[in-house]
């Protein structure tokens, strides 16, 4: 199945639609802990990580160390973040990297 037909899919569309509607970070964490294993909201955490940690200039392999993401995979965010739909760099936006600490993900064992 092609992206944009995934992406137009009705299952597809009320998760994010469901996304849109939850009120606050604990119901988030409580939807998302339901939704995914605890291995997904890391792996999905490292990712998002990842695309700040890019953002900022930080090179692949302080990034593959920090979040234990491959380099294929860390080279896949890179071309989204360049030549995706843009979704990276909205939410880069609103959510930047602000000198955080590059040792912890946003997503993670706290959802538990």
């Amino acid at each position: 199945m092609f992206m944009a037909n995934l992406m137009d899919a009705e299952k597809t569309k009320s998760l994010l639609n469901t996304i849109l509607v939850l009120k606050d970070i604990k119901e988030a964490k409580a939807f998302f802990r339901d939704l995914l294993t605890e291995a997904e909201l890391d792996e999905f955490g490292n990712r998002w990580l990842a695309a700040r940690m890019l953002n900022d200039g930080v090179s692949y392999n302080v990034i593959q160390k920090t979040t234990g993401l491959s380099t294929t995979t860390i080279a896949r965010i890179s071309k989204w973040l360049k030549r995706g739909r843009g979704g990276y760099k909205l939410m880069l936006k609103r959510f930047p990297l602000q000198n955080h600490h590059h040792n912890s993900s946003p997503v993670g064992k706290g959802l538990s």
